[in-house]
């Protein structure tokens, strides 16, 4: 249930709470707690974590019969652990409570997005009447990236006595949030050594094994009223338990402050010193909660997207888990953005292509945040170019995983959990996201005006990803066309064809389209630069004229396949057979993992003509209509509105959506073209993590692209609006299900610029600044101005 800024859970259901953990995760940026219950420690319907950005740990295991490497992001020590039970006067003992106790009459949950803060509220009442109402408020500090906090209030029903209240700070946690990946080794916290300060503060540090990243933990219990505590240490945690008393109309009140340092963090010290004298520095909960609502109103006033209803409060959710993982604290980090935030540990926290669908809210809200984003790419340059190397190419050939060094993080087998089945995952094939790199490169220079980085680091990442797709596109004198063999699209289920013994397909047009882009931008981008950069980078990478002239052939010359009359996704593709959708509909009901019902069946999605998620028509996410037929003409093919339309509905009849990227992208793309289904994907997109329509997923964390790309598709998709060196300019496609709504933007110089959207109109605000009047382009090409200090309405 939702009320404006808070999302909420009125009761507790143990099948819904990995749900209500990765909803309700709190984080700042560097590091994020799930929204666990703090009695509970892991197991059952519980998984407390604890992630900082960053911090990989890589192991190996043996999996069916073969030793395999798998690096991940590391579950932290567990600092919110709270154990407590009451002690009446008038009779024994009680036990341990926690959700699942049968004494719990009521339990609710609210996540107040506004401020950042998480409340639980729970009430027991024993056999005798005696009742017991506790709330437990919890922060990850947004002004100090260090620093978390949980308060928690007692309260006494009928009886007086004590409350026995032990807080932990457990080191025993390991990695085991997802169950098919239970079979790997999780422990990756070693040397645990834990105690306590001579002022009573908790204290723990650990290091991980590779690459040995030291992690230290400081916790500051205090009570109301102050009792001392009876401290226990052990090899790998701590408990302090207290006896506090407890009357009716007196609440009893503890309050746990976690410091958090690491041999990441700069300028280097450390890590456990650090954490004691940051605790000892920490203001007690009720400044240290003000500071954060303060820093929390700093952060909403540049990244608030305003949209009414219920699509309004989804988005909000969205945008403040976008926010917690990449807030601007990430701008002083060496991070990527990992797929499913930092909210629980599916897909082991790598970094995919997400940036993709992150980098445009960013470039427009947060654009140091974006930027640092793609330095964390720049930094593994020298691993892409490796890579290439070791495949027999030039150039940079980024992974489709990367977590800490940048190398290939893709896992060798995965797990079929339909059948049961360790199957070779060949999904590192998917060098297409060497072209997402460039391409976010590029429109982050052209959003934000940033020149000096697109020349710079840009260009470097730029260029040597066109040298790959040049190098790597092989001339076929029979279609007089350059080719890319042996891929895999960004479908996923293709990875070879029917009966083939070597992995990949072929010509795959999403590739071989944004291959073609690129070459041609780094050709664009190489006559932009100024004389002494551009022979300096001729020089670095060994750049001469013979090979810019293969550049310029292969951008023209590379081979697109079409099949009766549509775009298709990969040469043969047409060949394939028809699955009977109705058929498998009928038999399985949700069909999103084709993938792993027909291979649990005997048989292989590779022989059908059926996707999991958009693929050709992710063409028509990234490339206005115009830019994509501009893209088409230079490689001498012709592409028109019917030509598209129809490869649009060819493509999605035969999408099982089993990406949550899918119903975003068919909706975005359906909405730019006035398409009546368009709100139908557009909504499967924005339920996506809240409904968890993948069942079950969410609860392993949030889908941080999906989320990220509903915000966009309002911001940029229903609107049009592009930034660059021309000012604003906008191209709405009205959303009936969205009429109205309005945020606040980066233009340039300008910051602060408002945007409200109505029906058939648009104001626009230009805060005052010394940069000049604002140049706004409307439909027609309608070119106006608006003064810093002025606000002008405008009809579309």
């Amino acid at each position: 249930m939702t009320h404006d800024w808070t999302w909420s859970y009125d009761h507790y259901d143990p099948g819904r709470e990995p749900l209500v953990e990765a909803l309700c995760t709190l984080g700042n940026g560097r590091f994020a707690t799930r929204g666990s219950a703090p009695e509970c420690a892991a197991g059952g319907a519980h998984y407390p974590g604890t992630y900082l950005a960053g911090c990989y740990d890589r192991r190996t295991s043996v999996v069916a019969g073969e030793r395999v490497e798998n690096e991940d992001l590391v579950n932290l020590p567990n600092w919110t652990l709270l154990r407590y039970r009451c002690l009446p006067d008038d009779g024994p003992p009680g036990d341990w409570l926690t959700p699942d106790a049968a004494a719990l009459r009521h339990s609710d949950v609210q996540l107040d997005l506004r401020s950042g803060v998480l409340t639980r509220r729970l009430f027991f009442e024993d056999a005798r009447g005696r009742g017991l109402r506790v709330s437990h408020v919890r922060v990850v500090h947004m002004g100090d990236p260090g620093l978390a906090a949980q308060h928690s209030l007692f309260r006494a029903y009928g009886w007086r006595g004590s409350v026995e209240v032990q807080s932990l700070l457990d080191g025993t946690v390991t990695n085991a949030g997802v169950e098919r990946y239970r079979h790997l080794d999780g422990h990756h916290l070693t040397h645990v050594r834990a105690g306590f300060e001579p002022g009573g503060t908790a204290r723990l540090s650990c290091r991980t094994t590779d690459p040995g990243v030291t992690i230290a933990l400081a916790v500051r219990t205090t009570t109301h009223p102050e009792r001392p505590a009876w401290e226990t240490a052990s090899a790998d945690g701590t408990v302090q338990t207290y006896r506090l008393p407890i009357v009716p109309r007196r609440s009893v009140t503890v309050v746990k402050t976690l410091a958090l340092c690491t041999s990441l963090d700069w300028p280097a010290a450390d890590p456990l010193a650090a954490a004691v004298d940051a605790i000892e520095q920490a203001p007690a909960f009720p400044r240290l909660l003000a500071a954060h609502r303060a820093a929390w109103r700093r952060v909403w006033e540049q990244g608030e997207l305003h949209v009414p209803g219920e699509a309004g409060r989804i988005l909000r959710l969205h945008v403040f888990h976008l926010l917690q993982t990449l807030s601007p604290h990430t701008a002083d980090l060496d991070v990527g953005v990992p797929a499913r935030g930092l909210h629980g540990e599916a897909y082991r926290g790598h970094v995919f292509w997400d940036e993709l669908f992150v980098l445009p809210y960013l470039d427009l809200h947060f654009p140091e945040v974006a930027r640092a984003l793609l330095m964390y790419r720049h930094r593994r340059l020298p691993a892409a170019r490796a890579a290439a190397r070791a495949a027999g190419e030039r150039g940079a050939m980024y992974p489709w995983q990367s977590a800490s060094s940048g190398r290939e993080e893709t896992q060798e087998l995965h797990l079929n959990p339909r059948s049961g089945r360790w199957l070779a995952d060949h999904s590192r094939l998917q060098r297409h996201v060497g072209s997402a790199v460039a391409y976010n490169v590029w429109r982050h220079a052209q959003a934000t005006g940033d020149r000096g980085f697109l020349h710079s680091a840009g260009a470097e990442m730029l260029l040597e990803v066109a040298r790959y797709w040049a190098g790597t596109a092989a001339y076929d004198p029979a279609l007089d066309r350059y080719r890319i063999r042996g891929v895999v699209g960004p479908d996923e289920y293709h990875d070879a064809y029917p009966g083939a013994v070597t992995p990949g397909i072929d010509d795959n047009a999403y590739t071989n389209v944004t291959a073609a882009w690129v070459l041609a931008h780094g050709l664009d981008l190489l006559d932009e630069l100024p004389g002494a950069r551009r022979s300096e980078l001729a020089e670095q990478l060994s750049l001469d004229d013979d090979e810019l002239a293969r550049w310029e052939e292969v951008s023209r010359r590379l081979y697109v396949p079409f099949h009766q009359g549509v775009v298709s996704q990969f040469e043969g593709y047409g060949d394939l057979a028809e699955l009977d959708w109705d058929a498998y509909r009928a038999r399985y009901g949700d069909v999103r993992r084709l993938d792993r019902i027909l291979e649990a069946e005997g048989d292989t999605v590779n022989r059908y003509q059926a996707s999991k998620q958009a693929d050709t028509l992710m063409l028509g996410y990234l490339f206005r209509a115009e830019e994509l037929y501009g893209l088409f003409r230079r490689l001498g093919y012709p592409l028109d509105d019917e030509t598209w339309r129809a490869t649009v509905s060819y493509h999605l009849r035969r999408t099982s959506h089993g990406s949550t990227l899918s119903s975003l992208v068919h909706g975005w793309v359906l909405a730019r073209q006035k398409g009546a289904d368009a709100w139908r994907h557009c909504e499967e997109a924005l339920l996506a993590d809240v409904a968890d329509v993948q069942g079950g997923t969410t609860g392993e964390g949030v889908h941080l692209g999906a989320m990220a790309g509903t915000i966009d598709l309002v911001e940029r998709g229903i609107t049009g609006l592009e930034t660059g060196p021309e000012g604003l300019r906008v191209a709405p496609v009205p959303l009936a299900q969205i009429p109205r709504f309005a945020f606040t933007l980066c233009v340039g110089r300008h910051r602060g610029v408002r945007l409200r959207f109505l029906p058939g109109r648009l104001a626009v605000r230009v805060p005052h600044s010394p940069a000049g009047p604002l140049t706004v382009v409307l439909p027609g090409d309608r070119r106006l101005a608006v003064e810093p200090g002025q606000e002008r309405w405008f009809r579309l």
